[in-house]
This record gives structure tokens, C-alpha cells and sequence, in this order.
């Protein structure tokens, strides 16, 4: 249980930090969608870990291979596998703390619920499991292509250096060209100074990742519990350190008016659009055409380089001393996973969408 996402286009997931490997099992996929393994390839390496001075220094390359359900390039309409084998686990970097619970881990939670618990690295309640996710999510992300969506999320905050424009003022393509995936080039630059600061300081920060969906056909979400931003926020809080999820206007709508807050419809050819967007492309759960939009809060990675006061498994008091390779912040290499998450939403609610009438 809690391995699993989706209901037609649905994934599962296994391994942990510090195993032989990880991997993904892809059900629902049509047959016959060309598997481009190159754009698989390129957004592990948007991921992966030692990417720069600003992430972790673990050395993976995800390197993957596709065990099962593609033939000739193109999907089959059976179970895709597809494995990543670690390949630089450091195991006794953490045996330091193989009986100590972690200040803001998921050590003591792991241990209450199985009585047993993988201290390497966190074992599967690490963010290294991820890596299946974007996997899984890259072959979403081509079935949305077909389609004719298109999904781009980038860093809008590293602490309270916060970007203030909207995401129809930037060029969002411009976020892959720098280290922090921040799309405004001045303001980049600081986000790395600051997180570099911090990472010196032996400390980490935190920060939000935004996301636009455009091309969403409307139609998508379903009544009442499964509507398109439940399942939306759900997919999001599911990442690793997530904290915050907000979509449209989110919390800054509560300042308005109803009359300013309101959509209003007009005729644009053979579409229904509306002249503002405080909605975020849903309403009543169900999408309407126009960009889904949101943002997801990050919060501080929980390892840092200093002591820290907790307690091990027999309930006697330890201090717990930062060890290892870990990200001073963590939205940089977390928003293609935002993405991947977003497409197996988008993914799934297309399809299933595809049943809703004749």
C-alpha cells in the first residue's frame, strides 16, 4: 500500500537510497506512444544528484534500462518496467546513526509504524525515490505531448529572496539555464549566492517551485472528491520535504473582492475563455481551458552539518551529528520532479476523460 499512484495511466514504485537500485512499473500507458529514451535520459540528469555546487555530491548518473512493455521504440499496452541501479551508495555514512532517531526525519515515524527501519540514507523514505517518479513522469510527459500539453515548473523562491513576477512576464525556457532553474537570470544569480552562503554556514534553506500547465484541454477532473486540484495537491504533498501546495490565486485571494476575484466568460471563436485567470485553469474541480497554475512549498532539508539534540530507539538522550552528502536546498533538482508529478495527474485525468462521454 502507498506504493502506487493513479488510476489508468498508474505507476508504482520501489526501492530505496541505499538498495541495489530503484525502479517503476508503468500501467495504462496506449499502445503504440513512440518511448523517446533520450528525453527519459535527459530528465533523470535534471534530477540526478552532483549536478552542481549547490546540490549534494552524491555521484549517480541514473543511468536506467527498460525491462519490459516497449517494442521498436513505441509502447506495447503492457506494464512498462524500467530499472536505476545506484551506483555510489556510502552506506556507513550513516551508520552513526543506525539506532538514533533524526531531528525532522522520518526515522522515529518509519520505526513506530514497521518496528524495523533502513537507516541508510533514510532507506525508502529517502528523496532518492524520486528518481522512479520522474521516470514514470517523462513517459506521461509524452503522452501529454501528443496530446498537446505542455508542462514547465521553475524555482519562484529560495527563502524570502522571492520572485516577484508572474509567470506570463518570463521566459520560463530560461530556467534550465542556470544552476537554480530560476528563470530571471539577476535574480538567479542571487539564489545561488544565497544557497551557497548557507551551504558554507553548514545549514540549508528552503524555498517553492511553481508550475504552469498549458494546452489542458477542459473537461478534465472529477466529482467531488477527485477533483482535478485535490488530486493536483495530493501528487504534490506526496514529494519528499513539501509542505505548502497553492493553486490560482491561492492564499492572496482571500484579500479580494468577489468582483475582482470573479472570471468572466466571453466567446473567443469556437472557445469559452475568461478574460482573467484567478481560478488557475480549474473550477469545480474540473479544468477549463486555461493554464493550471501553482506553486509548492519546500521546507529546509532536515540533515545539517551540526549537532542536533534527539534521542535513539531505547529513548535515551543523543546528539546527532550531521554526516554524509545532502542538498543545502532542495527546489533546484525538485522541480522536474514537480513536473513528472503534474504529468501522471494530467496523464491519468486525460484518459480517464476519454470515458466520461460518447
Amino acid at each position: 500500500m502507498g506504493n502506487s499512484f493513479g488510476r489508468i495511466f498508474r505507476i508504482s514504485t520501489f526501492g530505496e537510497s541505499h538498495g541495489l537500485g530503484l525502479g517503476v512499473v508503468i500501467e495504462g500507458c496506449p499502445a503504440g506512444l513512440p518511448i523517446d529514451e533520450e528525453f527519459i535520459r535527459n530528465e533523470m540528469q535534471r534530477r540526478k544528484p552532483g549536478q552542481s555546487k549547490i546540490t549534494t555530491q552524491r555521484k549517480e548518473e541514473d543511468e536506467f534500462q527498460i525491462l519490459s512493455g516497449v517494442f521498436e521504440g513505441k509502447s506495447t499496452g503492457t506494464p512498462i518496467g524500467l530499472v536505476i541501479m545506484n551506483t555510489d551508495q556510502k552506506s556507513k555514512d550513516y551508520s552513526h546513526i543506525s539506532d538514533k532517531f533524526r531531528p525532522s526525519h522520518a526515522d522515529y515515524t518509519y520505526f513506530e509504524k514497521y518496528g524495523i527501519r533502513d537507516y541508510r540514507g533514510g532507506g525508502r523514505s529517502s528523496a532518492r525515490e524520486t528518481a522512479a517518479r520522474v521516470a514514470g513522469g517523462a513517459i506521461a510527459k509524452m503522452l501529454l505531448k501528443h496530446y498537446g500539453v505542455s508542462i514547465q515548473a521553475y524555482v519562484s523562491q529560495v527563502g524570502d529572496m522571492k520572485l516577484e513576477k508572474s509567470y506570463q512576464e518570463l521566459d520560463l525556457a530560461k530556467a534550465e539555464e542556470n544552476i537554480v532553474r530560476c528563470p530571471d537570470p539577476e535574480m538567479a544569480e542571487k539564489m545561488i549566492e544565497f544557497i551557497d552562503e548557507v551551504r558554507k554556514n553548514r545549514d540549508t534553506v528552503g524555498g517553492i517551485v511553481s508550475c504552469v500547465a498549458k494546452g489542458v484541454p477542459p473537461g478534465l477532473g472529477e466529482p467531488v472528491f477527485d477533483r482535478l486540484h485535490a488530486e493536483l495537491g495530493k501528487a504534490m504533498l506526496s514529494i519528499n520535504a513539501v509542505k505548502g501546495f497553492e493553486y490560482g490565486s491561492g492564499f492572496e485571494g482571500v484579500k479580494m473582492r468577489g468582483s475582482q476575484h470573479n472570471d468572466a466568460y466571453y466567446q473567443d471563436g469556437d472557445r469559452v475563455r475568461t478574460r482573467t485567470n484567478n481560478s488557475g485553469g480549474i473550477q469545480g474541480g474540473i479544468s477549463n481551458g486555461e493554464d493550471i497554475y501553482f506553486n509548492v512549498a519546500f521546507k529546509p532539508v532536515a540533515t545539517i552539518m551540526q549537532d542536533q539534540e534527539s534521542v535513539n530507539e531505547s529513548g535515551d538522550s543523543v546528539t546527532v551529528s550531521g554526516k554524509g552528502r545532502h542538498d543545502p536546498c532542495v527546489v533546484p533538482r525538485a522541480v522536474p520532479i514537480v513536473e513528472a508529478m503534474a504529468a501522471l495527474v494530467l496523464a491519468d485525468y486525460l484518459l480517464i476523460s476519454r470515458t466520461n462521454k460518447l
